[in-house]
């Protein structure tokens, strides 16, 4: 048996283990950038960046824990249904759907453009929600998935505790008030995306699936436009009024990266190239670049 002497010994040699591991892990000179950036950018609102080396396992972060609106960053957990519908053989992902007036989602979508009775594939409906970050889309693959509910249980059961679907999900409609659509934080959001790089989302070959449509971002003038066109990123932005967010996998050559940065009660709420929270995306995203491609002489425009 343990002495009360040993036991306080091992405990500890155990914090002091944990404490190391955690500086080791952490990098403090990309950390020390980042707070260093969001500090001059001056952004009116709440900031949270979380960054993971996904060769060295070196992590940096800001307010990484704290909730977020997801925005339309909230398609990457509907992909996450549809993708755990398709492989289960429930939606055969080439199967033509039939669109229905009752789905539309007033806005500037491309499927709301269809007439009741229309026929289109459902990898054609998932390339529109994640391209395009079409919402009639996106509420239809919602639904299609299992609805918001059966989403959040695929969720928890990858470990992530705070990422949820709210809207059209009962039982969350307090945190709809507060957060839209969807919530997340930055590590939450990061940890999905380096889950689906590592093959860990329902399946290998689901998880190089979602990858691919991901990589198919139409959005690309903040985050993707500070990586050279020739280095595959898989991508989702999302932006509302008060919040501007983003989640990049980039496939670095010294080795892949992975970040989000997400926003909230942003006083600008422009809706131009200026908008801070944007600019600080595209300088966000230029840092992280450089910092981990030192060599590289590619900038952009």
């Amino acid at each position: 048996m343990f002495s009360c002497r040993s036991l306080t010994i091992a405990l500890f040699l155990l914090t002091l283990y944990s404490n190391l591991a955690a500086q080791i892990r952490t990098d403090r000179k990309l950390q020390e950038k980042i707070t260093a950036l969001i500090q001059a950018q001056g952004v009116r609102g709440v900031v949270g960046v979380y960054v993971k080396n996904l060769r060295t396992g070196k992590v940096a972060e800001f307010q990484a824990d704290s909730l977020f609106p997801t925005a339309s960053m909230v398609k990457v957990p509907i992909l996450v249904g549809v993708m755990d519908k398709i492989e289960k053989g429930e939606l055969p992902y080439n199967q033509p759907l039939e669109y229905k007036d009752s789905l539309l989602y007033a806005g500037e979508d491309i499927l709301g453009s269809f007439k009741s009775g229309e026929k289109i594939e459902l990898s054609k409906v998932m390339m529109l929600m994640l391209t395009m970050s079409d919402n009639t889309a996106s509420l239809w693959l919602q639904s299609l998935a299992g609805t918001g509910a059966r989403i959040n249980e695929l969720l928890d059961s990858l470990g992530l505790q705070f990422t949820r679907v709210n809207s059209r999900t009962p039982g969350r409609e307090e945190n709809r008030k507060q957060y839209g659509w969807g919530q997340t934080t930055p590590r939450e959001m990061t940890t999905l995306m380096e889950k689906i790089y590592r093959g860990e989302v329902i399946s290998k070959k689901a998880s190089e699936r979602m990858l691919r449509v991901l990589g198919r971002n139409y959005h690309d003038v903040n985050g993707i436009s500070q990586v050279p066109p020739y280095v595959f990123v898989a991508s989702k932005t999302g932006e509302v009024n008060q919040s501007r967010n983003e989640t990049l996998l980039v496939m670095a050559p010294h080795g892949p990266y992975v970040y989000t940065i997400s926003t909230k009660k942003l006083e600008d709420q422009s809706w131009n190239p200026s908008n801070e929270g944007w600019v600080l995306c595209r300088k966000l995203s230029a840092l992280l670049w450089h910092y981990f491609e030192p060599r590289s002489k590619w900038k952009a425009e």
